[in-house]
């Protein structure tokens, strides 16, 4: 269809790929273009760019922002202030689970913004199944189930366990985007979908310590699909627009490369330290000690990546997210392309609609030569600025983060591979307690994002206020499995184990068949170097010791 003169409504179109989209819809001067996103601050920002776009033209810019999937009445309104509050709760549970009735739509923040803006196109961007799946309804079911056990069970308790559920979330949602956009005349709708775990299995490794497959993540994808099918079966609807699902299945980068500040869901991560060593029996109990640690005044700061809704990246977290066997990754502009090429009616061969299976959107040639380019440019800013930012604990799950730490502190101490294969774990061990010791920025980087460190005693460590990787109820502290999760083991065994890995890396590199005789061998970027890179060597364990492995594009 033509898009000159057209209203557009761009759901979800603050972030990464929406602004993608917005500018690329720019170039075909649409008469209204209005771009949602959740916080008032994001779609002013957004739409304050745009203006400033040489293609702009006479295109009519708006913002709007809000939750669209409550009502309209608490749209601006956190998500737990909702839930916390008796009327609005009763509210919301009654709309999601009640007959889409006239009333019910019409309360609906989608339902209004549908019938007030009248799109003829929209784009939804929106990460739908991730916004519904991580409100985790197993966490909700067993704080339920424990009221239960204990007699205390509410009716506030139950509607909050209700507004958790995933599936009557996402039928609700379907079903007043379908009579919105009937109701307001739209002509196509393009959901940019996802596959929950960027394309790889049931074995992928980048989760957020919970068990491996994740039910959260498992959750997310099966919303995902669940939600493919509904626009499949929307497609078939009388009166409903054209209907058309791109669903990349790679990672999805990037926004921005940078050095500043670090931030989380838009607030700076403030840098933390240790005041001493915690004995373990005492290190995670509800009696620690407050002088166990101090939050100093300035904010976690290195070069980053900024990936959008997925926060930001360091240089070596951004390497193994990409690496090849690993999620890989796909650009915004590509997915904003293949979204305007089935709005022109120029089959893209990636709607998922059209044709279900063998239309996902994977890894590409252009994000396989730019990987390159990002990581070097990260890596000069790295050098220029004096400091090496190796993980903000982002992309999950800590594990990796202890990974890439531990790569960085063996980088520091023997710089390569070679070295690395005939390492001392004991002396190893002493050398790494010193550099923990004396480094204050290396530990404060640590102990910063939520990692403990291990000392090499076994039985003491250092520790921030926040730990991302905690003993479970009636989990022994010293189990083995707790430190593989996410601690920064500094003992001998752990060096002992990395010395074996870096002789299967060198065997492996050694063993690929050369370039010469054809294109049969996985060839990563940085091999030949000989160097210790963290985020190399955290893609290998995760390919290989972790069978994490990408085997499908």
């Amino acid at each position: 269809m033509e898009l000159k003169d057209q209203t557009i409504l761009l759901l979800g179109g603050a972030g990464l790929v929406g602004l993608a989209v917005a500018r690329r819809m720019l170039d075909f001067s649409p008469a209204r273009l209005v771009v949602c996103g959740l916080r008032r601050e994001e779609a002013e920002e957004a739409v304050e760019a745009l203006r400033q776009d040489p293609d702009a033209g006479e295109t009519r810019i708006e913002p709007f922002w809000g939750d669209l999937f409550v009502p309209e009445a608490y749209s601006k309104a956190p998500r737990g202030d909702i839930l916390a509050d008796d009327t609005a709760r009763a509210l919301y549970v009654d709309d999601l689970y009640a007959e889409l009735t006239d009333e019910v739509f019409r309360r609906s923040a989608l339902g209004t913004l549908l019938v007030d803006v009248a799109p003829d196109v929209v784009v939804d961007s929106i990460n739908t199944a991730g916004a519904l799946a991580y409100q985790d309804a197993f966490r909700s079911a067993a704080g339920l189930r424990q009221e239960a056990r204990d007699g205390t069970v509410s009716l506030a308790s139950v509607e909050r366990h209700l507004s958790t559920l995933y599936l009557p979330q996402l039928i609700r949602h379907t079903q007043i985007s379908l009579e919105g956009m009937k109701r307001a005349g739209t002509r196509m709708y393009v959901k940019i979908g996802t596959a929950g775990t960027g394309g790889m299995g049931l074995n992928v490794p980048f989760t957020h310590a919970e068990e491996r497959p994740s039910r959260v993540l498992l959750a997310k994808s099966g919303l995902a699909g669940a939600q493919s099918l509904l626009l499949f079966l929307m497609a078939r609807t009388p009166e409903a627009p054209a209907v058309k699902e791109i669903k990349p299945t790679a990672a999805i980068s990037w926004k921005a490369i940078a050095q500043g500040p670090i931030r989380r869901a838009g607030l700076p991560v403030p840098r933390s330290d240790a005041l001493r060593p915690l004995p373990l029996s005492e290190a995670f109990g509800a009696e620690v000690e407050a002088d166990a640690w101090t939050t100093l005044e300035e904010p976690l700061e290195g070069v980053y990546v900024d990936s959008g809704e997925n926060g930001y990246f360091a240089a070596s977290e951004f390497e193994t997210l990409t690496a090849l066997g690993l999620m890989e990754y796909v650009t915004p502009e590509e997915i904003a392309e293949n979204v305007i090429r089935e709005i022109r009616g120029i089959p893209s061969g990636k709607d998922v609609v059209a044709a279900l299976d063998g239309s996902t959107m994977g890894p590409t040639y252009r994000a396989g030569i730019l990987r390159s380019q990002a990581i070097e440019r990260m890596e000069e800013m790295e050098a220029e600025a004096g400091v090496h930012g190796v993980s903000y604990e982002m992309l999950g799950p800590p594990r990796l983060s202890k990974l890439l730490f531990e790569a960085a502190i063996l980088r520091r101490l023997l710089e390569t591979v070679a070295r690395g294969c005939e390492l001392d774990p004991a002396a190893l061990s002493q050398r790494a307690r010193a550099l923990i010791e004396e480094d204050d920025d290396l530990r404060q980087r640590i102990l910063s994002i939520g990692l403990p460190i291990l000392l090499p005693d076994g039985e003491t460590l250092l520790r921030g206020p926040r730990v991302k990787v905690l003993p479970e109820e009636g989990e022994s502290v010293d189990l083995q499995v707790l430190v593989d999760r996410g601690w920064v083991d500094l003992g001998a065994d752990n060096w002992l184990r990395w010395r074996d890995r870096f002789r299967g890396f060198r065997d492996d590199v050694a063993s690929r068949v050369g370039l010469e005789s054809g294109s049969r061998g996985d060839h990563e970027y940085g091999d030949a170097a000989g160097a210790i890179r963290p985020g190399r060597m955290g893609a290998w364990i995760f390919r290989y010791e972790d069978r994490g492995e990408r085997i499908k594009r």
